[in-house]
């Protein structure tokens, strides 16, 4: 099946579900708040204060290792300062997303998949950081998002997910390949189709759709490569939400590891093993942050 049928078959699946959540009001006002140039810190306060699950989430995510202040911010005006606004539309975006598939009752366990997803946007935070990517938060929501559409099969098609789960415990493919075979489309087309149904910036939509194949990435093939390596780092450790896949790689190889080299031939010289150490430190923090993040009080 070509992507051009995948596509028509995630965009046929996901019209097809009468009750898929949307973004919460408060949420998208914030985003629509920020389009405005002459917006000030104090109006975008005052209206997230008004979503109070919102409001500690980001609180949460800012006082995380991810941002690390040098002390704990605890006045959301200060915490916007701090980011300065053009972050708050990504942080706004995260925790949105995350509140839309709150609780837990499909095929996939949810803590240990957030645990990959802010595991994967950790990383690349960093992989960004040492090729010299100009914006590291762009590169952070990207890994947090780029598995979107794998809730969406988690919830909306949970039987049929299960049994893709299923064959890939006693086959050695990916995930992905596995989607493709048993469902006719996988959940990089599903996340696309989400991510333009919540008008998501192109950029993000552009790596749910490329994460697997950053070669076909059309708006930042670079941004798509690190949350490919990104993912395939926090796959070979313990951030894999279960061990859902058969997975191993040799960095060499990888068309995400060419297109890095590309644009910063310094990562030829760069010790893997060291880097693979550096992650299992973070670990602890990631799963820290996961935790106090799906407990928001």
């Amino acid at each position: 099946m070509d992507k051009n049928q995948m596509m028509e078959r995630a965009e046929i699946l996901v019209g097809a579900v009468d009750d898929l959540p949307t973004i919460p009001i408060v949420a998208t006002k914030v985003l629509q708040l920020l389009d405005d140039p002459d917006v000030s810190v104090e109006e975008i306060a005052d209206l997230m204060l008004t979503d109070q699950v919102m409001t500690a989430r980001v609180m949460k995510l800012l006082n995380s290792p991810v941002y690390r202040p040098a002390q704990e911010i605890t006045s959301l005006k200060r915490a916007l300062v701090y980011l300065g606004l053009r972050h708050v539309r990504e942080l706004a975006l995260t925790t949105s997303v995350i509140d839309v598939f709150d609780g837990n009752t499909g095929a996939l366990d949810l803590n240990a998949f957030w645990e990959h997803s802010f595991g994967v946007g950790m990383v690349s935070k960093i992989i960004a950081q040492k090729i010299g990517y100009q914006d590291l938060e762009k590169a952070y929501i990207s890994g947090i998002l780029h598995d979107l559409g794998e809730v969406f099969l988690s919830n909306f098609l949970r039987e049929p997910f299960l049994a893709v789960l299923e064959h890939i415990k006693v086959h050695p493919v990916k995930l992905v390949d596995a989607e493709a075979e048993l469902l006719g489309t996988t959940h990089c087309e599903i996340g696309l189709s989400m991510a333009r149904k919540w008008n998501f910036p192109e950029a993000y939509c552009d790596v749910i759709a490329h994460h697997h194949a950053p070669g076909e990435a059309t708006v930042d093939p670079i941004l798509c490569a690190i949350v490919n390596l990104s993912d395939l780092f926090c796959s070979v450790r313990e951030l894999n939400y279960g061990g859902l896949e058969w997975i191993s790689f040799n960095l060499s190889e990888e068309e995400a590891w060419t297109i890095l080299k590309n644009e910063s031939p310094g990562l030829a010289t760069m010790d893997v093993e060291r880097f693979c150490y550096e992650l299992d430190d973070s670990i602890p923090d990631i799963k820290e942050l996961v935790s106090s993040i799906f407990n928001p009080s």
